[in-house]
């Protein structure tokens, strides 16, 4: 990001573990005020707060999925650190399983999170933002390219992409920018509860995408997020996947394909 501080102050909701906490703390370090939302205080986030020094200027705990308490964390946030140049909405929730699998409950509970939330979390900052702020929401590589047991997810995550597309044209007259981050696999506690319990098909295809350390996802975020790009994918991997998506769509469905054909059979599975 070079040196300085781009964002005097900054809302990060799901930051209290994961890419939320580690953009937060990286933006602290460098000078910016932020604010962290998430539904809890963590164990890393009170290790944080306790440790001083670089610690958020605010923390509020609200679910994204209540928009009209959201509403009130970020404007009580904003209270307290000025507006926000920038809001990163980073909360969510998996669901590796396969459709048959998943209660319509589940699924819904999936979608509120990650997509309403994006919704509420968006319509919450917008108001507060003036003219060279920027938005981002963080959508995932399951947002490009489906995969086995990600219908829940992936169903929420291509609607985060859609989103902030939509976003992206009705602020651009404002003069606020929109992005969207799609990063693949990251090491954090959701990727590693995810392993333990998810389906081992879709886990063994999420290896064709890479999987970054917290640490570089962060690095690449904010670069990219610097550079006011619109979509933000970390990782040279995932970026090819991306790329094969779009440009040979039907190359990357047949080699999809390929992929579980080999995982069901060794998983035993036809």
């Amino acid at each position: 990001m070079g040196d300085g501080c781009r964002w005097p102050t900054a809302v990060i909701s799901g930051g209290g573990s994961g890419i939320g906490l580690g953009l937060a703390r990286k933006l602290s370090r460098r000078g910016t005020a932020v604010a962290v939302l998430d539904r809890s205080i963590s164990d890393e986030l009170k290790g944080w707060l306790d440790a001083g020094g670089d610690a958020p200027a605010a923390v509020r705990e609200v679910d994204v999925a209540d928009g009209d308490a959201l509403a009130d964390a970020v404007a009580d946030a904003a209270d307290a650190i000025g507006p926000p140049a920038l809001a990163i909405n980073s909360a969510g929730v998996q669901a590796s399983a396969a459709f048959g699998t998943l209660s319509e409950e589940r699924f819904r509970s999936v979608v509120e999170v990650n997509l309403v939330g994006s919704r509420n979390f968006s319509a919450a900052v917008l108001p507060l933002m003036g003219p060279g702020a920027q938005l981002a929401l963080v959508a995932s590589l399951a947002g490009l390219v489906p995969n086995y047991g990600y219908a829940a997810y992936s169903a929420s995550k291509f609607g985060v992409v859609g989103l902030a597309g939509c976003l992206r044209l009705e602020c651009k007259p404002r003069g606020v920018d929109v992005s969207v981050i799609c990063p693949p696999e990251v090491e954090t506690p959701m990727v590693t509860e995810e392993r333990r319990t998810g389906d081992p098909v879709g886990l063994e295809l999420k290896k064709f995408s890479g999987t970054l350390t917290l640490e570089d996802a962060c690095e690449e975020i904010l670069a990219g997020l610097a550079g006011r790009r619109w979509m933000v994918v970390p990782g040279r991997r995932a970026r090819l996947t991306g790329r094969l998506v779009q440009l040979a769509p039907a190359l990357m469905r047949r080699t999809s394909d390929r992929m579980v054909r080999r995982a069901l059979a060794a998983s035993g599975r036809r």
